[in-house]
């Protein structure tokens, strides 16, 4: 491999695209929460919102909107997706089985999730180095990013707003309706 392919591999890893692109989020990899590779490539075109999720937190009842807006919205170019994140309180210290067990038998989730993320410090992921980007990191549980088809964050909103909150139900829509 030569230099240059090393350069763009380490580039699309970032999420950097090559030859000076504007990055996308969609550029990037991961791995589902069952640990296969995962290419966010794949939601290029639609919108996306992005909450980083745990089992054992306040806000955990969030995934019955999430869920409801993600099933509403898929047809039209829209998914939820999930970033389960052992950050804030120790929330979500369960295995990557027990984290879906309990999404699948609790909430009846069918959005795409994926493997557990640091949002900040020393080991901070490069999805969230890339959300982060926008000015905005998780002050806690189920703070949600909106990602136009572009691949860019559009709005940020905290763990207090709702799936059903007006405001980020505004900001969906202004992304769905974006060339």
């Amino acid at each position: 491999m030569t230099r240059y392919h090393v350069a763009v591999l380490a580039l699309a890893i970032l999420g950097m695209g090559a030859g000076g692109a504007t990055p996308s989020f969609y550029d990037m990899k991961t791995q589902t929460l069952l640990g296969k590779p995962a290419d966010l490539g794949e939601f290029r075109g639609k919108v996306t919102l992005v909450v980083n999720v745990a089992s054992y937190c306040g806000y955990t009842p969030q995934y019955k909107g999430l869920e409801a807006l993600h099933r509403e919205l898929k047809d039209k170019g829209f998914a939820v997706l999930g970033f389960p994140s052992n950050d804030f309180g120790e929330q979500e210290p369960g295995t990557a089985e027990e984290i879906a067990t309990f999404c699948k038998r609790t909430y009846d989730v069918t959005f795409p999730m994926f493997s557990k993320v640091e949002t900040s410090g020393a080991h901070q992921s490069p999805i969230y180095k890339f959300l982060g980007a926008s000015g905005h990191l998780p002050q806690w549980n189920f703070a949600k990013y909106v990602i136009g088809k572009d691949g860019t964050v559009r709005a940020f909103f905290p763990s207090e707003v709702t799936p059903e909150d007006p405001k980020l139900r505004k900001a969906i829509s202004e992304a769905l309706a974006a060339k």
